[in-house]
């Protein structure tokens, strides 16, 4: 049962639930000039199983496969690291303006966690969003955290552990506040917008994610995920025969629709590992509406590409026969055909089908038909450098919030942020002489990620809580450091900007170590995408500030897309803008937590 009351806050009327059993009544049609409500939710964080006993005999029975506390995942068992025994997680679909409680309950026995609640800027609780050692300390085991924070920023989002790896391991769920259907710009152009919709992706691996970390980096064992899942649920696609393996039924994700209908897809990629997932559904097309939270112009493409940390709307019109359509997913570089050929899909099922819920439609599903050819979003190391209409990149979207004019003078700070992998004795991997860099074989040698040729080192105590105890020699930054390009150098890293400061960052990817993609999270903000273009293979940042001298770097400074994380070309760059205006640290500059996502 349900528990309510009603709270007196800042004179407003505020309905109070306490969530039991799962039951969410903050998730409802939200209504114009409604008050607003308070939503509790209990995140109980352990370490799990798929296929536990709570599955009886699933996976060779369907039903069984739906039981409480039951994790298919792609049929076969390993540890998972989740809260309340469910992957994703706990759902929190609330409305704008409602108050957030989440109480984190650590009962992992060895382990410190937090929670991001990523895609809200915290702008009035900057303690909430959950990144250890910067706004908070760790929950320790066996302990409990409140955050309590609005729901001020409409849109799709998701919470993850910022802990570690914890997130690779299934601490993860979504995040969507919806708003009256008169503020959404877009709300004409569907007829739905179901929680059934919201479609949750990860990169997935038969082996938990610290065995692949440790054996990737202390010897020669890979990092390649071997498998995606959706909503967490997955065919074991590589495995052959994948529809029967010893009479074990597998389970995808299915999506129902009637035909006639028009439906808004919230697609959230919680990946971990360096693996952009393509997704298509077979003869629909997608009309693109919104990213991280922000409305664009509707832009319809066949198929889209996420990265990690990303957000896509899309509405889907059920305009085609009744039947069974495959929902197509296919992971990209370390994931792609190089490596492990993950691929998945999914089921797009009209209910007027003549069809079961373990129908299927035709055709074998695999990572070379998993692509679908035409119009595509947001693709794999395409900046605006191609004038062609099949590829649309992100500086090319039309942003429906305005535009704020005082962003297209000359920013205050321009900052240079590049990053790649260098050959250094990083002495968290290596020990000179004994086993330096250039001792070992080349397949133990495993390059290091850094920006700016520097590693983060997190303070020992939480930055923001505690400022006053730090000054300005505690950190660093390119100018305060030396030798960094042939030494490993490690400090926390800040890049600072006062209050106010209109901003622009060059992220670069250099691209001379591997050909990767790593996208970017900033913390806080929403910011502008003004420019993204790949140059090559590679690139330096002497290269693109020429470039940028020359006037050869196009910036929309017009309409472009507001993100908070954002990919960046291999051997290119991608250029944001943004307002300084979220103090974060509460003095008089703003620390920019920026991250490779």
């Amino acid at each position: 049962s349900n528990t309510n009351n009603f709270l007196d806050t800042n004179s407003e009327i505020q309905l109070e639930y306490v969530l039991l059993n799962e039951e969410n009544p903050c998730n409802r049609k939200c209504i114009k000039g409604a008050p607003p409500m308070v939503c509790r939710f209990t995140f109980n964080v352990e370490w799990y199983t798929t296929l536990s006993k709570a599955c009886y005999d699933c996976p060779y029975n369907y039903e069984d496969c739906f039981r409480l506390d039951c994790i298919p995942a792609d049929g076969f068992q390993r540890p998972v690291l989740v809260v309340n025994r469910k992957m994703p997680g706990t759902a929190i679909e609330v409305c704008e303006g409602d108050q957030v409680i989440v109480d984190v309950v650590n009962k992992l026995k060895s382990e410190s966690t937090t929670i991001h609640w990523h895609g809200l800027h915290q702008r009035s609780t900057p303690y909430m969003d959950g990144v250890p050692y910067i706004g908070q300390c760790p929950i320790l085991p066996m302990s409990t955290f409140r955050y309590e924070f609005p729901a001020d920023q409409s849109g799709t989002h998701f919470w993850h552990s910022h802990s570690g790896i914890q997130r690779a391991d299934g601490a993860y769920g979504s995040i969507i506040v919806r708003q009256p259907a008169e503020d959404d710009p877009h709300s004409s152009l569907f007829d739905h917008d179901l929680s059934e919709h919201v479609v949750v992706l990860i990169d997935w691996d038969a082996t938990i994610a610290m065995k692949k970390f440790v054996t990737h980096y202390h010897s020669s064992g890979n990092n390649k995920p071997t498998n995606l899942l959706i909503n967490g649920f997955g065919f074991p696609l590589n495995s052959p025969e994948w529809r029967k393996i010893d009479d074990q039924i597998n389970i995808t994700a299915r999506f129902y629709v009637e035909q006639g209908q028009r439906y808004r897809f919230r697609v959230i990629n919680a990946g971990y590992m360096n693996c952009p997932i393509e997704m298509s559904i077979d003869n629909h097309t997608l009309s693109v509406i919104s990213s991280d939270g922000s409305d664009i112009k509707a832009i319809n493409a066949t198929s889209l590409i996420t990265y990690a940390g990303e957000r896509f709307d899309f509405v889907v019109n059920a305009n085609q026969p009744e039947g069974l359509y495959w929902i197509r997913f296919r992971g990209l570089m370390d994931c792609d055909e190089r490596f492990t050929r993950a691929n998945q899909v999914a089921v797009l099922h009209y209910k007027g089908a003549n069809a079961t819920e373990l129908s299927y439609p035709d055709g074998e599903p695999n990572y070379e038909n998993a692509h679908n050819e035409g119009v595509q979003v947001n693709s794999l190391n395409k900046g605006t450098e191609d004038n062609t209409t099949q590829y649309v990149a992100l500086p090319d979207f039309e942003s429906l919030t305005p535009w704020d004019e005082s962003l297209s003078d000359k920013p205050d700070y321009q900052f240079y942020v590049a990053y790649d992998f260098y050959k250094l004795n990083n002495p968290h991997f290596y020990k000179v002489p004994e086993y330096g860099f250039y001792n070992v074989s080349e397949a133990n040698r495993v390059q290091t990620p850094q920006i700016n040729h520097i590693s983060m080192k997190f303070t020992s105590s939480p930055l923001m809580p505690q400022r006053d105890q730090f000054d300005d020699t505690m950190f660093c930054n390119s100018s305060t450091v030396s030798n960094c390009e042939t030494e490993y150098c490690e400090c926390h890293h800040v890049i600072q900007a006062p209050l106010g400061s209109i901003v622009e960052i060059v992220v670069m990817d250099e691209g001379f170590a591997y050909d990767a993609n790593h996208p970017m999270h900033l913390h806080g903000y929403g910011f502008r995408v003004v420019a993204m273009e790949r140059l090559g293979k590679n690139v330096t940042v002497a290269e693109v500030k020429e470039r940028d001298r020359l006037g050869l770097i196009k910036r929309n400074l017009l309409t472009p897309p507001i993100k908070d994380t954002v990919t960046v070309p291999d051997g290119g760059y991608t250029i944001i803008r943004f307002i300084a205006d979220n103090p974060g640290n509460q003095d008089d500059k703003g620390s920019l937590a920026f991250q490779l996502s």
